[in-house]
C-alpha cells in the first residue's frame, strides 16, 4: 500500500490531535476528524478552532469533515491516526464494527492500554486484527504547543513497512516539521511510555526542590533504564541516543509544556495523587504507564529503580520525600 490518498482520519480531539491535524493540512487538501461530543463540533465550526485545545490554531473548516460516529469515519477513511489518551482508547473503539485490518493505522498515543497492559500496536493487533505491517507510531520529541507555534520540531514515524512510513512522513513534513523513519515499533512505543514515568519522577524531584545537578543525574540514569528495558523486551539493534528515544525523554522531562512533569511537580509539592488527577485539565499518561510497566516488568525483572519509585509513590502511597531519597542512593 503506497499512501497517496487524502482520505485521512484523525481520531481524537485533544491538543496532540489538533497539532497532528494542523500538520496534515499543510500537505493534504482535506481530512476527516472525529470528536466524541457533537457540541464540540458545533463550537469548532462556529469559531474555526478547537474550543478546548490550542485555540490559537485557526482552521479552514471547509477542508475538514467532522464525525461523531466512529464507524462512519473509519468506513470513509483509508488512513486512521489515533490520537486519544490511552485510557480512553477502548471507550472510543468499543462500538467499532468496521473492519480496519486493511487500513493503515498510526498511533500518536504515548501510553498503554492499561487494563490489558498492552502497547497500542499490540491492542490493535489482538483486538481488531490489524497486521503489525499495517501500523505505525508517531514519536517525538515534540510538544503540541510548539507545533502550534510552528517552532521547528522533529518527528519519527516507526513502522515495519518502510514505504508506508516514508509516505506518511511526507504527509506531515513541512518547514517546521522534520521527519525520520524507523522500523522499531516496539522500542519506540515502549520508550515513549516509559519517558512519561521518568517525567513524573523529574517533576516530583523538582517539587521537592532538587536542583539541576540532580536532574541531570536522574535523566542520565533514566535513558539507561529505558535501554535496559527495551533491549530486554525487544532485543534489536537500536541507537538509544537518537532523538526518538533520548530526545523524547529530554523534552518530556524538562519542558514547561510537559503534563507529566507538571503532574509530578504537584505530587512533590505535597498534593495527593487524587487531587492532582482532579485538578489537571489533561491526562498525564505516565500515571497509568507506571502501573502497566511495573506489572509487565514482573516477567522480565529489569532493574528499573526510577520507574519503581514512581509506582510506589503513585500506587502504594509511599512518601515522595523518602522514596526519592532512597532513589538517590541507587543512581550514579
Amino acid at each position: 500500500m503506497n499512501i497517496k490518498t487524502n482520505k485521512i482520519a484523525v481520531i481524537g480531539s485533544g491538543s496532540w490531535a489538533t497539532a497532528v491535524s494542523k500538520m496534515l493540512l499543510e500537505n493534504v487538501s482535506h481530512i476527516n476528524w472525529f470528536f466524541r461530543k457533537p457540541e464540540t463540533v458545533e463550537q469548532f465550526e462556529k469559531f474555526n478552532h478547537n474550543p478546548r485545545y490550542l485555540r490559537s490554531i485557526e482552521f479552514d473548516t471547509n477542508r475538514i469533515s467532522f464525525y461523531t460516529d466512529i464507524n462512519k469515519i473509519t468506513e470513509d477513511s483509508d488512513i486512521l491516526v489515533l490520537v486519544v489518551p490511552s485510557a480512553y482508547l477502548p471507550v472510543v473503539l468499543k462500538d467499532l464494527k468496521t473492519d480496519i485490518s486493511k487500513k493503515y493505522v498510526l498511533s500518536g498515543i504515548k501510553g498503554m492500554v492499561s487494563d490489558k497492559e498492552l502497547l497500542v500496536v499490540e491492542y490493535l493487533n489482538q483486538v481488531f486484527n490489524v497486521p503489525l505491517e499495517n501500523m505505525g507510531i508517531i514519536a517525538g520529541p515534540s510538544h503540541a504547543e510548539e507545533v502550534a507555534l510552528e517552532r521547528l520540531s522533529y518527528l519519527t514515524i516507526a513502522s515495519l513497512d518502510e514505504a508506508k512510513a516514508e509516505s506518511f512522513a511526507a504527509l506531515i513534513k513541512s518547514d517546521y516539521i522534520a521527519t525520520t523513519i524507523s522500523d522499531d515499533i516496539w522500542g519506540t512505543e515502549y520508550a515513549s511510555v516509559i519517558k512519561n514515568i521518568i517525567a513524573i519522577a523529574s517533576g516530583i524531584s523538582h517539587g521537592l526542590r532538587y536542583g539541576d545537578n540532580f536532574q541531570a543525574v536522574l535523566i542520565a540514569n533514566a535513558i539507561q533504564e529505558i535501554k535496559r528495558f527495551v533491549d530486554t523486551v525487544r532485543p534489536i539493534t537500536r541507537d538509544i541516543k537518537s532523538s526518538t528515544y533520548l530526545g523524547d525523554l529530554l523534552v518530556t522531562a524538562y519542558s514547561q509544556f510537559s503534563r507529566n512533569r507538571m503532574f509530578g511537580t504537584m505530587i512533590g509539592k505535597g498534593y495527593s495523587v487524587q487531587t492532582v488527577r482532579l485538578e489537571m485539565n489533561m491526562i498525564a499518561e505516565g500515571y497509568f504507564a507506571a502501573q502497566s510497566i511495573y506489572e509487565i516488568n514482573k516477567k522480565y525483572n529489569v532493574n528499573m529503580p526510577i520507574s519503581e519509585a514512581v509506582y510506589r509513590i503513585l500506587y502504594e502511597n509511599v512518601s515522595p520525600k523518602w522514596e526519592i531519597l532512597r532513589l538517590t542512593e541507587k543512581l550514579s
